[in-house]
């Protein structure tokens, strides 16, 4: 009976070892679930950054108009 336990034991890890790497194997190939247009959700993103780099560039140069003016 212990001898069994032991080989049971021993067997447990190479065993779901291998179930893991079948169940991950699995999923390959397949593309995510949750973005079903990824670009769309890129391209919005994009445009929101630039708009935001172009608010901090004027943000930039009229504090540095200020400072100019101010010397």
């Amino acid at each position: 009976m212990s001898e069994a336990l032991v080989t049971l034991a021993v067997l447990a890890c190479p065993i779901g070892m291998g179930a893991m790497m079948f169940m991950m194997m699995r999923g390959k190939g397949k593309p995510p679930e949750g973005d079903k247009n990824p670009d769309a959700v890129s391209d919005a993103e994009l445009t929101r950054l630039r708009a935001e780099v172009d608010q901090l560039r004027a943000a930039h140069a009229e504090a540095q108009r200020r400072e100019g003016d101010r010397q």
